[in-house]
């Protein structure tokens, strides 16, 4: 019988050790996720390349072996203020950290050192991949009209796959989203300035890299950031906003919007200091729409480029 690419699942936990299976379970670690796919062994191909009497390809051997996961979910909270949603061990193992505050907000920061990771188990429909020490990056992506998420990718480390159902699974800790649009998108800010806001990106852009050394553990590393994204907006007079001037100059200013109207499941994305460069025009249907790319930087304190806040 086939295996069928529609009954996939994902289980994630946030590990103790790195690559210490975190053993997630149907009931309690399941998330709901879109986009879902692996690549279950990624690795570097050696060739023996021998030299024989005949023709004929030399045997291949595998080097560095690692498994690459990505998905998105919703950018939604869990629906009580002050628990973190199911995505949160993604969240973690993308170089945050989070700071809770009971019934209030759980607040996701980047961080430079001492990065979480996560176990995966990824099902195809009977089958059983398991995947630990993933780390990964994320993007942003609200668009008017559109259910925004958040994209998730990354690597772990390879364990051999078994025949292994799923289980009952339950879901919970992911609140019911909301489309990007005014009435459930609001506060939007750029350089102090709230205009007609279309769309938004904001990537972390972590570069990994996957270590496999003698002697030493494998391991999914990140190893810089460059955090970095693009606005796109309804064009205005110089008088009204210039961010021509704005991006010609050495000054920051914030980015910030809420997705969300009730306790539990608002998004609140801030970052204090961006810095813009080359606006460019676009056409929406015969209106002028002004694209403002941007970098997030970090202040003399470090790590507070920004800020996903779950209120």
């Amino acid at each position: 019988m086939p295996l069928l690419s529609r009954k996939r699942t994902i289980l994630l936990k946030t590990e103790t050790t790195y690559g210490t299976d975190a053993v997630p379970v149907a009931a309690s670690d399941a998330l709901l996720v879109r986009n879902l796919d692996i690549v279950p062994i990624s690795a570097t191909t050696v060739s023996r390349d021998l030299i024989r009497p005949y023709m004929g390809n030399s045997a291949q051997l595998l080097a560095d072996t690692s498994v690459e996961v990505s998905f998105e979910v919703e950018l939604a909270g869990s629906g009580t203020a002050g628990t973190a949603p199911r995505w949160g061990p993604a969240m973690l193992a993308c170089g945050t950290a989070a700071t809770t505050v009971a019934s209030t907000s759980v607040t996701y920061a980047p961080v430079s050192s001492a990065f979480s990771s996560c176990s995966i188990y990824f099902f195809a429909d009977g089958v059983r991949h398991i995947v630990t020490g993933w780390r990964g990056t994320f993007t942003i992506n609200g668009q008017v009209g559109q259910i925004p998420t958040i994209q998730f990718q990354g690597t772990g480390i390879y364990n051999a796959p078994t025949d292994n159902a799923v289980g009952a699974v339950t879901y919970a800790n992911q609140a019911d989203p909301l489309v990007f649009r005014d009435g459930n998108t609001s506060a939007f800010s750029l350089f102090s300035y709230s205009g007609c806001l279309m769309s938004v990106n904001f990537a972390i852009a972590n570069e990994l890299v996957f270590r496999q050394m003698v002697g030493c553990t494998k391991e999914s590393l990140i190893t810089d950031r460059k955090p970095a994204g693009t606005v796109v907006m309804d064009a205005v007079t110089i008088a009204t906003k210039d961010y021509f001037t704005i991006a010609n100059g050495n000054t920051t200013g914030n980015l910030t919007f809420t997705h969300g109207t009730t306790a539990g499941n608002r998004v609140v994305f801030t970052s204090a200091q961006t810095d813009i460069a080359n606006p460019s025009y676009t056409d929406d249907n015969g209106v002028i729409m002004l694209s403002v790319p941007f970098v997030s930087v970090p202040t003399t304190a470090g790590n507070d480029e920004f800020s996903i806040a779950l209120t």
